[in-house]
């Protein structure tokens, strides 16, 4: 089989899947009557919306409701569910794996090839498919930037079956080291330490402001439970919407890394959310929000926007 066709197939297989992983729920959630809308046009788009949102698509709603009056209005939804990303990352590792494993140094660009190739057109098909009046997306964006974490993966995963950067791309490291000065190798040195040492730094951070946001939740745990007991969604809305929250998890650390810091975060566009205030919109009810803190601002004091 050609490199290029065996690409795509393990890239088709990688896009089928982790469709799966996102239409699954929402059926489940369609077949017990959780939507308003019961037709299967409508849970086909959602499930391919859901599906670009997860691989860093931007989803414009043109037409939203603001509020308790319905005021028509719009926004961008690019919230990404990092723990949901996952899902892709993980299946072109493996297929990046299966595809250093089959091919030669050299030759390993033509199952790249072939793989990144369907996989845009596959996220530039359910973009053209699933965009409608009321969430319009960017064909070029559905395009290109699922490339971004499938493409990450891959590259991951033939890293580690091949076992050195120099045999994925078919170059002698140590031949060309060898014919550059003890200089560059000092300097390529210092910067590789660089590298290593400011990734530990990164993941240092995430990890205590990790541990932060595992404290928060355990004290706000009575919250939590309020809203899944509010919002009545039954047994399997809440198993669907704890995927949900599950899937967010790695955006909840990164925001308790940026308040922890003093920066803060934003919610959306005039909004701002840190230790020395809180100044935010209304935010839908959801377990994961219970914890946030109180909103307040400057001038005047505002309602919590997540209780």
């Amino acid at each position: 089989m050609p490199l290029w066709l065996q690409g795509a197939l393990e890239s088709a297989q990688a896009a089928i899947i982790s469709a799966l992983v996102v239409v699954l729920p929402l059926i489940g959630v369609w077949a017990t009557d959780g939507f308003q809308n019961h037709t299967v046009d409508f849970l086909a788009r959602l499930a391919g919306q859901a599906w670009l949102l997860v691989h860093g698509v931007p989803l414009q709603l043109a037409t939203v409701n603001m509020g308790t009056a319905g005021l028509p209005g719009s926004g961008m939804l690019s919230l990404i569910p990092l723990g949901l990303t996952l899902v892709p990352f993980l299946l072109a590792w493996r297929a990046g794996r299966r595809l250093a494993r089959a091919s030669y140094t050299d030759q390993l660009w033509q199952a790249f090839f072939g793989a990144l190739l369907v996989y845009g057109a596959f996220g530039a098909a359910t973009g053209f498919v699933c965009r409608t009046q009321d969430v319009v997306i960017n064909i070029w964006f559905a395009a290109l930037l699922p490339l971004i974490p499938f493409g990450l993966g891959m590259v991951v995963g033939a890293r580690r079956e091949s076992g050195s950067w120099s045999r994925l791309i078919g170059v002698d490291a140590v031949d060309w080291l060898a014919r550059t000065s003890q200089h560059s190798r000092w300097a390529g040195s210092y910067f590789g330490s660089a590298i290593k040492a400011g990734f530990v730094a990164i993941m240092a951070a995430l990890t205590l402001s990790a541990t932060l946001l595992a404290v928060d939740l355990v004290i706000h745990w009575t919250d939590i439970i309020a809203v899944y007991e509010g919002l009545k969604a039954g047994a399997l809305g809440g198993g669907v919407l704890t995927i949900a929250q599950l899937g967010y998890l790695p955006n909840l650390a990164v925001f308790a890394l940026a308040w922890s810091s003093g920066a803060g975060f934003s919610l959306g566009i005039g909004s701002h959310v840190g230790p020395l205030g809180t100044a935010v919109g209304r935010c839908p009810r959801s377990p994961s929000s219970a914890h946030c803190p109180p909103g307040s601002s400057t001038s005047a004091p505002r309602p919590s926007p997540c209780r």
